[in-house]
């Protein structure tokens, strides 16, 4: 007898699951989307024990008849495609039919579900399913409003090797409130809510746009931090496979028809449109976990789009820290392949350079415009963390301790809306707070802790003035490069960073980081114009590489030609190099050009062309920039400051690391008690 069989239905829906159903955010996550595609405008998620014991999603979508009800647990059954092509323009977020059957399988599922009524006096049923482990136990009739709540309790209960594997309660809950929370704000015009047992830890209502969502959500502060990205490019036919010469006649006859009901010709390949957020350069985070990419509304990760996202910080921000990103992508849905992954998280672009140097292009250009000043007070607290941004719990807000116990962080009231309104409440599990004594109050504003020995953070107070010390008017705007160029130089701190003052307030300027940004852009203007400065050395410096380096020597040494130097092969692993770049020691050649090969040796994703040249730029500016502890006159101060004001981005250096730091009128004025 042989030793092949096939699988039964049930360990099949199982094996499904496997793929499918990772944690109780990925119930989630099929269900919520089965609501946005269902037509819903108000979703509410109950989540119980993490979504171990009890996983709610309640809408008021279409609905279904008993029939499509009992039809949605069969495998591969769905109402979104019919054949085979529609798999190449896929316009919904669920497809695949496989999401209802692998939760029942693993779970005790109850479906309650209505279809909506066509006529006022239409007499339409609702229907119950109750399916325990892939079984069903029950099916009726019921009087049900227009809309499917689907109730998931007891995940894996009969699977508990994965069971064992899900993390804490906290742990999960916090990934089901991400998925909601960045979920609710890709649809901005629909109604959501997310209950754990008593607490409301999300409430949504439908507001105006993309930025009102942001400010409902995570408050102003979290919003001031966000640059604003929108674009449209039109997609090209290039390089794009055509139709069957079986099928282009029958799309002649067609075209017209085509074009009442799309909109557009079948010949018009449509556009791209990007608009989203990206963060200020002084946001950094460790990792990529603050980088929340949708792609037709849909929460998506691409390698991609995160490398191009990388490419337009590339310079603004040190190589190993990301940005925050919240991005929004729209094509025709024929433009990308969502066919790649059981859960439907990854994608595949059907022009990828396109989309590559798109995204790429429209986030370095949003941050170009905006241009954002590093804040003294922002840059000293400011550091690369590992914690997600853009998440439930990373906003600010106002602290309250609620009745049971249970920290809560209460978001600011959207715009239009009234404090007394519901707001978003975000809960986490407090650490013990030690009790605080009541503040002693003194005339003249001045407050003393009655325990002076418990350490409590409070908002300083201004000082009462009695008319003696008024406020200075100042701007609400923030500076510009036409600010820039108004610094006056007042002298140097240890002859490493520039003093300067505008109307603005206080500048600090790093006079190394500035010059190498200045000699950064004239590197790279002086190599696309091919009139790059070199110096003869008046030795041959010879090097000794390693076989990774000399590797990377071969790849990389005509750009090297390029940018001014000249070196050629002088033995088995030896080079002699005998030009240099204008500006660089002969001192500090071998130790730069190693420095380069160890860096391009050591960088995992294939060089490009772009990447090189930065580089090579980049150290070619950091060995030749004026150096820390080197006094400067005034005149040369008044240059440096002068250049600086005509680069393309003079906050930040070629390696991420800020060139200016602003001390504003309103913080020196905060500072003595003025306001």
């Amino acid at each position: 007898m042989g030793r092949i069989h096939v699988l039964s239905e049930a360990v099949a829906n199982k094996i499904a699951a496997g793929e499918v159903v990772e944690r109780p955010a990925s119930v989630v996550k099929e269900l919520l989307e089965n609501s946005l595609d269902a037509g819903a405008t108000r979703i509410k998620i109950n989540v119980e024990a993490g979504g171990k014991r009890l996983i709610q999603v309640v809408d008021n979508g279409c609905g279904m008849v008993r029939d499509d009800a009992m039809l949605a647990f069969e495998r591969h059954a769905t109402s979104k495609i019919k054949d085979a092509e529609d798999l190449l323009s896929v316009a919904t977020l669920g497809f695949r039919g496989e999401a209802l059957p692998s939760i029942a399988s693993v779970s005790r599922l109850r479906l309650e579900t209505c279809a909506a009524k066509n006529a006022p006096h239409d007499d339409v049923a609702g229907t119950v399913i109750e399916i325990n482990g892939g079984k069903i136990a029950r099916v009726e009739d019921a009087g049900l409003p227009a809309g499917t709540s689907i109730t998931v309790r007891d995940l894996f209960f009969n699977t508990p090797a994965r069971k064992k594997f899900l993390k804490a309660e906290s742990t999960e809950l916090s990934h089901i409130a991400s998925l909601v929370t960045h979920y609710a704000l890709a649809h901005p015009d629909k109604h959501f809510e997310l209950h754990s047992a008593t607490n409301a830890m999300l409430l949504a209502p439908p507001v105006a746009g993309y930025s009102e969502r942001v400010y409902q959500v995570f408050g102003k502060e979290t919003l001031d931090q966000l640059i604003a990205v929108a674009a449209v490019q039109p997609l090209e036919r290039g390089g794009l496979p055509q139709p069957p010469p079986w099928r282009r006649a029958e799309g002649d006859e067609d075209q017209d028809e085509d074009t009442r009901t799309n909109g557009r010709s079948p010949t018009d390949p449509g556009e791209m449109r990007i608009h989203g957020f990206v963060s200020k350069p002084e946001i950094q985070k460790l990792n990529r976990n603050s980088i929340f990419i949708f792609v037709n509304r849909r929460l998506i990760r691409d390698r991609l789009v995160q490398h191009a996202l990388t490419e337009a910080y590339r310079n603004i921000l040190p190589p190993t820290v990301y940005p925050v990103v919240l991005l929004f992508l729209e094509l025709p849905s024929g433009e990308v392949d969502v066919n790649v992954h059981p859960s439907k998280t990854e994608v595949r672009f059907r022009q990828q350079t396109v989309m590559h140097d798109f995204v790429r292009d429209s986030a370095r250009a949003a941050l170009m415009k905006a241009r954002p000043v590093p804040q003294f007070m922002a840059e000293i607290h400011a550091h690369a963390t590992a914690s997600s941004g853009l998440t439930p719990g990373a906003r600010a807000g106002d602290w309250a301790v609620s009745a049971g116990g249970v920290l809560t962080l209460d978001a600011a009231p959207a715009p239009g809306t009234t404090a007394h309104q519901p707001s978003a409440a975000f809960t986490l599990q407090p650490s013990t707070m030690p009790a605080v004594s009541p503040r002693l109050q003194f005339d003249g504003g001045i407050a003393v802790e009655a325990s002076a020995g418990i350490p409590v953070a409070r908002g300083l107070e201004a000082i009462a003035d009695d008319g003696c010390a008024p406020a200075i008017e100042v701007s609400e705007q923030e500076p510009t490069l036409a600010s820039l160029a108004t610094l006056k130089p007042l002298g140097q701190i240890r002859n490493s960073f520039i003093l300067a003052v505008n109307e603005d307030g206080l500048w600090i300027v790093d006079q190394h980081v500035a010059h190498e940004r200045v000699l950064f852009e004239h590197v790279l203007r002086q190599r696309g114009a091919q009139k790059v400065e070199s110096q003869s050395l008046l030795m041959p410096i010879v090097l000794e590489l390693s076989p990774a380096q000399q590797a990377v020597f071969t790849e990389i040494s005509d750009e090297l030609q390029r940018n001014g130097f000249e070196a050629e092969p002088f033995g088995a692993r030896s080079v002699a190099v005998k030009v240099a770049p204008a500006g660089v020691e002969a001192a500090a050649v071998e130790h730069m050009l190693h420095e380069l090969l160890d860096q391009f040796s050591r960088e995992e994703q294939s060089l490009n062309l772009e990447k090189i040249r930065a580089r090579i730029a980049a150290s070619i500016a950091c060995h030749a920039a004026i150096k820390v502890n080197m006094p400067l006159e005034q005149n040369k101060m008044e240059w440096l400051l002068a250049e600086l004001a005509k680069t393309d981005h003079p906050y930040t250096c070629p390696h991420g690391r800020p060139v200016v730091l602003r001390y504003s009128m309103k913080d020196i004025q905060k500072a003595f008690k003025r306001i």
